[in-house]
């Protein structure tokens, strides 16, 4: 062969060689794009993963706490008792129920001989009796000789609430100028009168403790005594040997009641 073939032969060997790919080279199965092989690794197809079902936590229930059940304290029974019977009166002659338990008290009703009723208190200070007449809707006085009474008396209610006498007059005003002085074991209590009409005028009340014979007393004057408004003078005995002091208080007395009283300023002996 000649120099010309030979060289021919190897040109076209090196074209054909040119040409067709190296079996390295040749494409494969191409993977994502742009992430190099060494980097990629196979992806497992996701399988259906289970749904978690939301389980409530349980609910707290609130349990009270006992309440305490007090224990009853034991009640005595109460042994009844039989019920008190008022005594009873007849009136046995005529008479005036009054406002308080003396006769220097204004009357507050009349009675008469066959009248009835209930006796309610008797007094602190004397054996007076408080009634409850059924003819008339109020209570008053009554010395105990005008009256029959059924029953006993001795346990009554005693009547010291001094609410007697306290029928209050806003038409007089009380009494100025009082005055006591002593000569003596007499005291003498003056005052300025108080005028009135005398359709109205019913005089004074002096309600006084004196102490006589060595007895503290109580010492009523008023009706029948101080009758009008220019009686503005009263000398009562009082002597020193009792336990407690002397003392009184005068009223302004009209046909409606009794003032505000003022207090007389004893002397002491």
């Amino acid at each position: 062969m000649t120099m010309k073939k030979m060289t021919f032969l190897l040109l076209t060997c090196i074209l054909l060689a040119s040409c067709s790919p190296l079996a390295e080279e040749m494409p494969t199965a191409s993977p994502t794009r742009g992430i190099p092989a060494a980097s990629r690794t196979s992806t497992p197809f996701p399988t259906a993963t289970q749904t978690l079902t939301f389980t409530p936590s349980p609910t707290v229930t609130f349990t009270p706490t006992n309440t305490l059940t007090p224990t009853p304290t034991p009640t005595p029974s109460i042994t009844p008792t039989a019920t008190y019977a008022l005594p009873t009166f007849t009136v046995n002659q005529q008479a005036y129920c009054r406002y308080g338990p003396s006769k220097a008290y204004l009357p507050a009703a009349d009675l008469y001989a066959g009248d009835k009723g209930q006796v309610w208190g008797r007094s602190p200070y004397n054996n007076w009796l408080w009634i409850q007449p059924e003819k008339i809707n109020y209570q008053c006085w009554v010395a105990p000789s005008v009256i029959d009474v059924v029953g006993d008396t001795t346990n009554l209610w005693v009547n010291n609430t001094d609410n007697y006498a306290r029928i209050p007059s806003e038409l007089y005003g009380p009494p100025t100028n009082v005055q006591a002085t002593r000569n003596g074991d007499q005291v003498t209590i003056t005052w300025d009168p108080v005028y009135m009409t005398v359709d109205d005028d019913r005089g004074y009340f002096i309600e006084a403790w004196v102490c006589q014979d060595g007895a503290y007393i109580w010492w009523t004057v008023g009706f029948g005594t101080l009758t009008d408004q220019y009686k503005t003078t009263y000398t009562v005995k009082d002597q020193a040997g009792c336990s407690q002091p002397s003392s009184g208080k005068l009223y302004t007395v009209e046909k409606h009641g009794y003032t505000t009283p003022v207090d007389i300023p004893w002397p002491a002996p």
